[in-house]
């Protein structure tokens, strides 16, 4: 039988330099293949994954260095491989595959002779894939090499957690951000969301050469609302606008609700009759959120919100400055809209 060979220096610190701070399994499963080759002399080395559901076992990375080719994305049935073989009767190791596993068609139409398998187990000893090694030849493998192939696929078995526990941190980062950008009555943006969107939004106009319509929103006789039919009824109240606004948009316009009774739409110009396209948007807005609203068994006849729209100037990017432009604008139109009262709704 032919012996292992000893681990060269070069493969040593390319396994460290490869598994310091790996951004995908590849790059610390590939590193492993090479030297548990260098290690044992096997021809083949590869590391599977294994779906007991499905029943399948797939070789994701695989090193052939001579007339054995184990295929990267080879997907067989589980039952009857060699390595459930060597997990069910322990035997992690075997030069003489004809002998032990001399039923296996697999094997003999592959003609593995020396065969090393390692299963790879996360934390809570769920079975994940496996690390193996295989050859045509009779090839003694030491004990020390063996060591060192139950070392590394308890290596590969600590990234894959490490990943995971990643992916979980970033996927609850990312609902605690969503959560705190949402406003959470109305389920769409709010006033934090507002004034980054809107910060973002001031800068992108300014460099395609374009403007920003910007509109104030404020529900005018809410207050009479929540105290004629509760806080309940004032809250669906909110919910409705909060739909009508979102539904009725243009899908490139952005609506957040600035607090209480009071929400901003802005959209990026689409022309160069500015003032024009701010009345137009203000008869919009005001349209959409007027009419019939049924909350908590009632109906409110609702005379539409009062809406100021302004168009931001270039080179103007602070967006608490075009907030308060867009405010001021909206209490000149209740003024105007008071001067001019309706005997329907609230004003």
């Amino acid at each position: 039988m032919k012996t292992t060979q000893k681990i060269p220096a070069s493969i040593l610190l390319r396994l460290a330099e490869s598994t310091a701070f790996p951004s995908r399994l590849a790059e610390v499963v590939r590193p492993l293949l090479d030297l548990l080759e260098e290690m044992t002399g096997l021809e083949s080395t590869y590391f599977t994954v294994i779906d007991e559901v499905k029943g399948i076992q797939t070789v994701v990375y695989a090193k052939n260095t001579r007339r054995l080719n184990i295929p990267e994305g080879l997907t067989v049935p589980w039952g009857d491989t060699l390595c459930r073989r060597a997990i069910i009767e322990e035997r992690h190791y075997t030069s003489d595959v004809p002998g032990v596993w001399g039923d296996s068609n697999a094997a003999r139409e592959l003609g593995i002779c020396t065969y090393l398998s390692e299963p790879i187990r996360l934390i809570n000893n769920t079975l994940y894939g496996t690390l193996c090694a295989a050859s045509e030849q009779p090839l003694s493998v030491s004990e020390k090499s063996l060591h060192y192939l139950s070392l590394f696929s308890s290596l590969i078995a600590r990234y894959i957690e490490s990943e995971k526990l990643l992916d979980i941190l970033i996927n609850e980062n990312q609902i605690l951000t969503r959560h705190a950008l949402t406003d959470p009555l109305t389920g769409i943006p709010n006033r934090r969301a507002l004034m980054r969107s809107l910060s973002e939004q001031l800068q992108h106009a300014h460099n395609a050469g374009k403007r920003l319509h910007v509109a104030f929103i404020d529900l005018d006789g809410f207050k009479e609302i929540n105290d004629r039919y509760g806080h309940d009824a004032g809250d669906r109240f909110l919910i409705h606008i909060a739909r009508v606004l979102v539904e009725q948009r243009p899908e490139a316009d952005t609506v957040a609700r600035y607090g209480g009774d009071e929400f901003v739409l802005f959209r990026l110009s689409s022309g160069d009759d500015h003032q024009q396209a701010c009345i137009a948007l203000r008869d919009e807005l005001e349209s959409v959120t007027r009419g019939s609203y049924e909350v908590c068994g009632e109906t409110i006849e609702y005379a539409g919100a009062s809406v100021g729209v302004i168009t931001t100037e270039p080179g103007q990017f602070d967006p608490e400055e075009v907030l308060q432009l867009s405010d001021t604008a909206m209490y000149q139109q209740k003024r105007e809209r008071k001067s001019k009262p309706s005997a329907e709704g609230h004003s």
